[in-house]
């Protein structure tokens, strides 16, 4: 066993390791920079337009199921569900009309 010292300190103090690590560290910069997604008003228009019809299918499935639930128990068949069905509509269009009446962010 002989103990060397070695002047040029720790394993991994390579000028070729730095210089490696500085193009690693630069090229991940550049390809994190290049994958970045991208917002654009397709995509914003596309969330609105899910988001309005999910609004309109919710309000008429759950005006309908309430209605349903309504008219199990009250047995005031169709009536229950046709009322409620109606409600749904109307506030899927009053939700509608206050998500369109919002400026654009």
């Amino acid at each position: 066993m002989s103990s060397e010292s070695n002047d040029e300190g720790p394993i991994g103090e390579d000028a070729r390791i730095d210089a490696l690590e500085q193009r690693l560290k630069a090229a991940r910069e550049r390809e994190g920079e290049r994958n970045r997604p991208v917002k654009t008003e397709a995509d914003a228009n596309y969330r609105l337009g899910n988001r309005i019809l999910g609004e309109l299918v919710g309000g008429l499935v759950g005006g309908a199921f309430i209605g349903w639930v309504i008219d199990q128990f009250a047995g005031t068949k169709p009536w229950g569900l046709l009322v409620m069905l109606f409600m749904g509509v109307v506030v899927a269009f009053r939700n509608i009309i206050r998500i369109s009446s919002r400026p654009p962010q």
